[in-house]
């Protein structure tokens, strides 16, 4: 059986401002496998390495007055929000902005890197997986998530042609190549491998009781999605595999304490897909009970030994803001 892959979550967003070059660097240098980002459009349709297309949590742009005046409140999938947008930015306008961590409360240390670096742009980062997979010596992959791909397509600027053109132009558009995709919405990932040919591998990310942005009345929820119907439509639209949330995996017990195996894995893998769930944090406020250092929300409990539960389980990838756990977890685990 391969060994598991360890995918540092934004970069070692643990410790540094997330999405940054120091962030994707130190994962790197940590073990990480595949560096994820997330991709979001500016005004002029360059792609952007940023968590969502709303500034307001990861930027310093709240401080910057030359911006007040496009401070907006939108909808997004659902959720009325109030920020500034990278829609109504362009990519000159943007890099004036410099990142910030986007939860100082639980990550003061990060935080003490606001301010330092300018977001990225996505092909940025391209040559950045690049640079430090010739320096370390050893193949070091991406993992971008399209965000809010319908949303994007109604404003005229669709993140998924500009993405297979990156693709293409830095030779990773084939199934043995070192970039993943994965999205919420299956119909971005329909665009990707029938409207534009793509062959990269990719998989569906999953939420637990949620919804994909892009369904319509009548359309399946991710329960239907993370069933055997679901799945084997997953693996008929070309997909790879599924990236669900870890409560889908192993569920939540009384307390917040671990729960039992759901059988997600043991599906998917019967269906020929690869489970690549998220988010594994170091932070007691993200972990099961048993797993918890303490009752402080922010100090480190036993990442290792919950990742080590759900390897049992048998995912095929750690997802996280914490690469250098990931990795030692991955490498202390037999199954």
């Amino acid at each position: 059986m391969n060994t598991p892959l360890v995918v540092a979550h934004r970069g070692a967003s643990g410790y540094r401002p997330e999405q940054t070059r120091s962030a994707y660097e130190l994962a790197a240098r940590m073990g990480a496998d595949l560096l994820e980002l997330d991709v979001v459009p500016t005004k002029d349709h360059v792609l952007l390495a940023r968590h969502e297309n709303n500034l307001a949590g990861t930027t310093d742009i709240a401080t910057r007055p030359e911006f007040a005046d496009r401070r907006a409140t939108k909808v997004v999938d659902g959720q009325v929000q109030e920020g500034w947008f990278t829609e109504d930015l362009t990519l000159t306008e943007v890099k004036r902005l410099r990142a910030v961590e986007r939860l100082p409360q639980l990550r003061p240390d990060s935080a003490r890197h606001d301010g330092l670096e300018e977001i990225l742009t996505v092909e940025e980062v391209f040559d950045l997986r690049e640079q430090l997979a010739g320096e370390l010596g050893r193949p070091i992959g991406l993992y971008p998530e399209i965000k809010h791909s319908a949303y994007f397509a109604r404003l005229g600027l669709p993140a998924e042609p500009a993405l297979t053109d990156l693709l293409r132009r830095f030779d990773q558009d084939r199934p043995d190549g070192d970039v993943l995709l994965h999205a919420f919405e299956p119909s971005s990932l329909v665009t990707l491998h029938h409207d534009l040919g793509v062959r990269a591998r990719s998989s569906l990310l999953m939420f637990s009781g949620g919804t994909p942005g892009d369904a319509g009345p009548g359309d399946p929820d991710y329960a239907w999605w993370s069933g055997p119907q679901g799945m084997a439509r997953v693996r008929r639209l070309g997909i790879s595999g599924v990236s669900p949330d870890l409560t889908m995996v192993i569920s939540i017990g009384p307390g917040g304490a671990m729960g039992e195996d759901t059988g997600l894995v043991a599906a998917a893998h019967a269906q020929g897909l690869y489970v690549h769930p998220y988010t594994f944090r170091a932070e007691n406020q993200w972990l099961f009970t048993e797993f918890r250092s303490s009752e402080d929300p922010a100090a480190h409990g036993d990442l290792v030994g919950m990742v080590s539960a759900f390897l049992d389980v048998g995912i095929d990838a750690v997802n996280t803001d914490h690469p250098d756990l990931g990795v030692r977890a991955v490498r202390g685990h037999t199954r």
